[in-house]
C-alpha cells in the first residue's frame, strides 16, 4: 500500500513537472506586446541652407615691390604693424649691372674729350673774336658747340651715377631707391631681410615683393560652391560665417559674388564665391582664416513643425501615423512646407495636440 502512494505521488510530481516545462517554455516563446513612444507637432523656425567653404581674406591687398634691383639695405617694418600710404617700408642698395656701368662710364669719357676739344675751339675762336678777325655769327658758332657738348657730358654723369646709386644729383630725390607703401593699412607678411637680394619689377618681371600691405578693416569671404548647389544661391542673400578658430561668435555676411564660370577640382566643378562680412570693430579676423558659410536659402519662423522622421510616403503622397487611443494609430495625409532635413513644415492635416508615431530608434530634436 505504501508502495502505491509513493508511485502515485512521483507520478502526479513527475506529470506537474511536465506541465509546468511546457507552461514556462511557451510564457518564454511569447513576445511581449510592441509599444511605440510618440511625439507632437512644436512651433519653430525652419531655414532651409546651403554650405560653403573657404576662408577670410582682406578685400584690398596689395604687394609691395621695388623699382630697382639690388640688396635691402634697410627695413623700416614688421609684419602686423600699422602703416600709411605714402610711408617708407624698405631702402635699396642699387647693385650696378657691370655692362651698363662699363658703357655709362665710355659715355662719360667720350662726353669729356668733346667738351675739351670744343672748349679749345671755343677759347682759340673767342680770341679771333675779340680781335675782330671772324663775324659774331661764326663765333657764336663755336659757342653752341661747346655748351652742347657740356650738356652731354653732363647728362653721361648722371647717367652714370644713376646706374651706381639709383639716382642723379640733377632730381634730388632718392624716391625710386626707397620701397613706399601705397596704400594705408597693416603689413601682412614680410618675405625679405635685409641684405637679400632684390628685383626690379618691370612688363618682364613681377619683381620681388618686400611685403603684403591690406586693409584688415573690410574683410570678405572667400569660398567656393559645388554645382549642385550653385543654382540655388543668388547676390544679396544672406550669409551665417562660423570661424574655426573663433568657436563663441557668427559672423553676418552678405553675399556679392558668384563666378561665372566654374573650375573642376578634385573631379567635381566648384564654383568661387564672395561675401562681404559684417563685424564690429571690437573682433578682429585675421587673413587666412577657415570659415565655413551657411547661405540662407528660405526661412520661416513660428511654422507648425514635425521632425522628418515620422513622415512616410505612399504613391507620392506624404502621411503620419496618428493616435486615435492607446497605442491605436491611424494613417493620415498631409500637406507640408519647407525642410530644414531635420524638421519639416505641416501646412496642412494635422494640430499641436495630435500624437504621432515614432518609427523605433528615432532621435527627435526640437
Amino acid at each position: 500500500m505504501i508502495k502505491k502512494i509513493i508511485k502515485i505521488t512521483l507520478l502526479v510530481a513527475f506529470v506537474g513537472l511536465v506541465f509546468w516545462t511546457f507552461y514556462f517554455l511557451y510564457n518564454k516563446s511569447q513576445k511581449p506586446p510592441e509599444t511605440f513612444e510618440t511625439t507632437q507637432p512644436f512651433d519653430t523656425t525652419i531655414v532651409k541652407k546651403t554650405v560653403a567653404t573657404g576662408s577670410v581674406s582682406p578685400r584690398k591687398e596689395v604687394n609691395m615691390k621695388s623699382q630697382v634691383s639690388g640688396i635691402i639695405e634697410k627695413l623700416y617694418i614688421v609684419a602686423g604693424q600699422q602703416v600709411k600710404q605714402g610711408d617708407v617700408i624698405a631702402k635699396i642698395k642699387i647693385i650696378p649691372n657691370m655692362l651698363n656701368l662699363a658703357s655709362a662710364e665710355n659715355r662719360v669719357n667720350a662726353a669729356q674729350i668733346n667738351v675739351d676739344n670744343t672748349k679749345l675751339e671755343y677759347d682759340r675762336n673767342k680770341q679771333l673774336f675779340d680781335q675782330s678777325i671772324i663775324s659774331k655769327s661764326e663765333f657764336q658758332a663755336y659757342e653752341l658747340k661747346f655748351k652742347t657738348t657740356q650738356e652731354e657730358l653732363s647728362a653721361a654723369k648722371n647717367q652714370l651715377q644713376i646706374i651706381q646709386e639709383g639716382v642723379s644729383k640733377s632730381s634730388g630725390t632718392a624716391s625710386n631707391t626707397l620701397v613706399k607703401s601705397t596704400i594705408t593699412g597693416m603689413i601682412l607678411d614680410v618675405p625679405v631681410k635685409e641684405g637679400g637680394q632684390v628685383i626690379e619689377s618691370n612688363t618682364f618681371n613681377e619683381g620681388t615683393t618686400i611685403c603684403s600691405v591690406a586693409n584688415m578693416g573690410e574683410m570678405i569671404f572667400d569660398g567656393k560652391l559645388d554645382e549642385s548647389e550653385v543654382g540655388k544661391v543668388q547676390t544679396g542673400m544672406d550669409i551665417v560665417l562660423t570661424i574655426g578658430a573663433i568657436d563663441e561668435e557668427k559672423f553676418q555676411a552678405k553675399l556679392e559674388y558668384i563666378a561665372p564660370k566654374g573650375v573642376v577640382e578634385n573631379g567635381a566643378i566648384q564654383f568661387q564665391i564672395k561675401a562681404t562680412i559684417n563685424k564690429d570693430n571690437s573682433s578682429f579676423l585675421r587673413a587666412g582664416y577657415s570659415a565655413n558659410a551657411d547661405i540662407i536659402l528660405s526661412k520661416k519662423e513660428n511654422v507648425l513643425a514635425i521632425p522628418e522622421s515620422v513622415l512616410q510616403f505612399e504613391k507620392e503622397k506624404s502621411f503620419v501615423e496618428v493616435e486615435t487611443s492607446h497605442q491605436k494609430f491611424e494613417k493620415r495625409f498631409i500637406k507640408t512646407g519647407l525642410s530644414d532635413g531635420i524638421n519639416i513644415e505641416v501646412l496642412e492635416g494635422l494640430k499641436k495636440t495630435d500624437k504621432l508615431k515614432l518609427p523605433k530608434l528615432a532621435v527627435i530634436e526640437q
